[in-house]
């Protein structure tokens, strides 16, 4: 249920985020829709609900017709990401690459505080595994997990150097090297650097970015949140009207529809209520707070025979150590309050999820997951992104991995449910 519900936290604010990402490319050629302060106005919020909206019926119709319009959305939205990225690393500003502190303004430390940003984007990765049981052939699951995985960091690499090639700080009116002055710039980043070039074909690519990209993020999560209501229904933790299949398509319609009317609500206070947009970060972290339970499950499996065709132990063991290992990294480098946030955030919904739905089995096996919880809140608040700051970023960084390693994941996998003990899930419509 804790993973659940961190996973939940996760899939219900990416949807309206993305909706708002369109909202902001549609501002370029309306600009009534985000005010000066990069937040949406309240026509900005309902043109939000209304892509929300749109998002419903590309999951409606059936994991086929999903598949084909994303394949046809996605090649497009590939080819163009290409030739932006090389249309910005052509105007070759070189000098942003060692000046003002170039690639590494802030050293070291400060590429480990983004990294939680940047899995942000990475974690678009697990709505693969989310579609795994619509798949016609789950055998192709790994492999498109690890092309997808070499296919994003070229293009994260390519938008990194572009951005550093392409930026003109006088015609930004940032003071040259003041890299914090970024932030200020609303809306798309990208977009802004092409209005100030004589590219007309440039803009025009970034525009279709800007509404193409978060469109189709956005219906993808969209479903793929569908499938986690739909997970928790099977798994008796929220209604048994949420395994539901539509008997015409076979996608869970009532699931996709609470998803969507939820991320509707989201996306419309965020014009009187743009504060919400601060829980992005706690969604980052409940999200891999939901992640770092896969490492000891996958071990855990395999203690009970369930390891597939790959049978090497001691393989399997140092991938699932070094995923436990950074996935409490990447909620660690989160930072104060964000981990705390998330972990009052997942504790009150598992209390009202376990009320409603009278779950009482397990609370033992989870003991460790809440201690794990507990430490990293701790750890943040101790160490140099926190509040105390009794620790160097080096130091609670190495206090994070070797506790997580050397407690939490075999407490994890010593927890686990024997077979015989296991929750049965629902039988499936």
């Amino acid at each position: 249920m804790i993973n659940a519900i961190s996973d939940l936290l996760w899939y219900l604010f990416i949807p309206p985020i993305e909706a708002l990402g369109v909202v902001m490319g549609l501002n370029f050629f309306y600009p009534h829709f985000v005010n000066s302060s990069g937040d949406p106005t309240m026509l900005g919020g309902l043109l939000g609900v209304l892509l929300m909206l749109l998002f419903f019926p590309f999951n409606y119709y059936g994991v086929k017709a999903f598949s084909k319009s994303t394949n046809l959305f996605g090649g497009v939205k590939l080819l163009i990401y290409f030739l932006v990225a090389f249309g910005f690393i052509s105007f070759w500003h070189v000098h942003n690459m060692y000046s003002y502190g170039g690639a590494l303004p802030y050293g070291l430390e400060g590429v480990f505080v983004a990294i939680p940003l940047g899995m942000f984007a990475f974690g678009s990765l697990r709505v693969i595994p989310d579609y795994t049981e619509e798949a016609k052939y789950p055998s192709a699951i790994p492999g498109a997990i690890l092309w997808s995985l070499f296919g994003q960091t070229l293009l994260y690499v390519l938008f990194g150097i572009a951005l550093l090639f392409a930026l003109n700080w006088g015609h930004l009116d940032i003071t040259a090297g003041h890299w914090g002055g970024l932030s200020s710039i609303p809306g798309n980043p990208f977009l802004q650097i092409a209005k100030h070039t004589d590219a007309a074909w440039l803009i025009g690519l970034v525009i279709l970015i800007v509404i193409i990209g978060p469109f189709v993020t956005g219906y993808i999560y969209q479903g793929a949140g569908s499938r986690i209501l739909f997970a928790m229904g099977r798994s008796k933790i929220v209604s048994r009207r949420m395994v539901e299949l539509s008997h015409t398509h076979g996608i869970p319609a009532k699931s996709l529809v609470v998803t969507t009317v939820i991320g509707i609500i989201i996306a419309f206070i965020a014009a009187p209520l743009p504060s919400i947009y601060n829980l992005i970060g706690d969604a980052v972290v409940a999200g891999y707070i939901g992640f770092a339970i896969n490492p000891p499950i996958m071990i855990a499996l395999r203690k009970q025979g369930r390891h597939g065709k790959f049978r090497s132990e001691t393989v399997s063991t140092v991938v699932a150590a070094l995923a436990f290992a950074s996935a409490s990294l990447i909620i660690y480098w989160s930072g104060w309050p964000s981990v705390p946030y998330a972990a009052v955030l997942v504790l009150l919904l598992s209390v009202v999820f376990g009320y409603f739905s009278g779950v009482k089995k397990g609370m033992s096996n989870s003991i460790w997951y809440i201690a794990y919880i507990v430490f990293l809140s701790l750890m943040t608040y101790l160490g140099s992104q926190g509040a105390l700051k009794v620790f160097s970023m080096p130091v609670a960084s190495g206090i994070v991995v070797l506790i997580s390693l050397l407690i939490f994941l075999p407490w994890g996998v010593a927890s686990r449910m024997e077979v015989s003990q296991q929750i049965k899930f629902a039988p499936q419509n």
